[in-house]
């Protein structure tokens, strides 16, 4: 993704959080069918880690380690030292048994993954104690110099390291879903059509439909139409993005509230 693209899709996202409230805290169809995933799979081979297990917590982490690298450089850590704390962490979270007592009432990847760093930081690891790691151990990669230029466009402020943590959690799953969907469009082959209509999905200089049809040769109301597809595809994804770090159904209502918290929307 080049620079331009990164630019809009930021603004997507800046502009998605002024639908979200009426766009997603709905409940969905099939609340009885919810799924194993990647959360519920990690805690129920917590006591006897399984490769499927470690392959889910392996994949969690590498798509949330941001929020944990800001919240280690809100800590005081400077750069150098707060990406090996970091990439120590996430080492030592992946080693075996590591979940052991990682608590299922808590029902949250955010969560756990939170208090987890907290309590490594307390422990005082720095990088003249980490350890070298043998083959067969699974790591994540992380890219330092987006991290930290990413640290250091947030703005001045008195935000907690848990705030800083709390509001980078929700930018980044909602940055999963809008790339998810991007390609499930360009897949299909239809990566035009994702690209004009989704100003009607973040409510940025939304175009009469009518100028739409005329491009696409079709009509207004056939607009319409895609643009409430899209709208839908995007509440599914969220919801199934969302599913992938907890528990069960009620917890994803739960987190839809939280997202919009940590993101200042009432």
């Amino acid at each position: 993704m080049d620079s331009r693209q990164t630019r809009t899709h930021r603004s997507w996202l800046n502009n998605v959080l002024d639908l979200l409230p009426r766009m997603l805290l709905r409940g969905t169809a099939g609340a009885g069918h919810f799924q194993t995933t990647s959360w519920s799979l990690v805690i129920a081979a917590a006591q006897q880690p399984t490769e499927s297990a470690e392959t889910a917590l392996a994949k969690l982490c590498q798509l949330y380690w941001y929020p944990v690298y800001a919240f280690v450089r809100r800590r005081g850590n400077s750069q150098d030292d707060a990406r090996d704390l970091t990439q120590e962490f996430f080492s030592r979270l992946l080693e075996k048994n590591y979940l052991k007592d990682a608590d299922p009432a808590r029902g949250r990847f955010r969560s756990f993954l939170l208090g987890a760093v907290r309590n490594f930081l307390a422990n005082e690891w720095n990088k003249g104690q980490t350890q070298k790691r043998g083959g067969g151990v699974l790591t994540i990669a992380l890219d330092a110099e987006t991290a930290e230029g990413r640290y250091a466009s947030e703005p001045a402020s008195q935000e907690t390291p848990e705030s800083l943590y709390e509001r980078q959690w929700a930018l980044t799953l909602l940055d999963q879903v809008m790339t998810a969907l991007r390609k499930e469009y360009a897949r299909d082959g239809r990566l035009d059509h994702f690209e004009k209509l989704a100003p009607y999905l973040t409510g940025m200089d939304e175009p009469p439909y009518a100028d739409i049809a005329s491009q696409w040769k079709g009509s207004a109301g056939a607009v319409k139409v895609a643009v409430h597809r899209l709208r839908k595809r995007y509440r599914q994804l969220l919801r199934e993005t969302i599913a992938e770090t907890v528990l069960t159904p009620e917890d994803v209502d739960d987190e839809i509230r939280f997202l919009l918290s940590a993101l200042g929307k009432p």
